[in-house]
């Protein structure tokens, strides 16, 4: 198969990619997700070979940029083949219709295994689905692409699930802005289980000023922890 000319490259990969399993859990509204993912492809020069990656995804938190922030955010650092860049460019200039942007979610992609299989693209992709199915996490996801440039595979299945994730995230950040019910709700959790963090807690509350705010629900808490 002979490789299509480079300003292409990015939408034949886009083109010629398929995410047959997104993950089933979302993003992470306040903190960090890790995304595993395969990616089966098969060798463009070789027939009858099958390349599987399998790596990573790291989500940080996600923010409201402006538009002026948006050309500084490192949306997906780790991503640095030609037509990567290409096709980050264009989310970028198209950033008022994805929600990708409009959250600014930082990613950085991490290789982990590389491997090559001597089986058809189909066998080798009904051998990943059933290995996915065992592991039950909720946070996999299986692709398959082109082998090169295959790191655009891994931007689509990123759009995707940042499509998919998006609506809640949107609702949390509307609901909690800067995140301040979330890390005292949390800080609530961990204390009822270890009553070594009630200090932290209270420090937390008077930082944000909320002491005030949640002084029934501790002092019933420490009570609570108490009997």
């Amino acid at each position: 198969m002979s490789r299509p000319p480079r300003e292409f490259d990015f939408w034949y990969a886009v083109n010629n990619t398929e995410v047959l399993e997104l993950p089933r859990g979302r993003l992470e509204t306040f903190g960090t997700t890790l995304i595993n993912y395969r990616l089966v492809t098969e060798l463009m020069d070789s027939v009858g070979q099958v390349r599987i990656r399998e790596g990573r995804i790291q989500s940080f938190r996600p923010e409201i940029l402006t538009p002026g922030s948006l050309a500084e955010s490192p949306l997906a650092e780790g991503f640095r083949s030609a037509p990567a860049e290409d096709f980050v460019r264009w989310l970028r200039e198209h950033e008022a219709e994805l929600v990708l942007l409009k959250y600014g979610f930082k990613i950085r992609q991490e290789t982990l295994t590389e491997s090559v299989v001597h089986d058809t693209v189909d066998n080798v992709l009904d051998r990943v689905r059933t290995d996915l199915k065992s592991r039950e996490d909720p946070l996999s996801a299986l692709v398959r692409g082109v082998d090169e440039p295959w790191e655009v595979c891994l931007l689509k299945l990123l759009f995707e699930v940042v499509r998919a994730s998006a609506p809640g995230n949107a609702r949390d950040l509307r609901a909690d802005p800067d995140g301040s019910r979330h890390a005292i709700e949390l800080a609530f959790r961990q204390a009822a289980r270890d009553r070594t963090r009630l200090a932290p807690l209270a420090q937390l509350l008077n930082r944000l000023g909320k002491f005030a705010d949640y002084e029934d629900r501790f002092y019933a808490l420490v009570r609570s922890l108490s009997d």
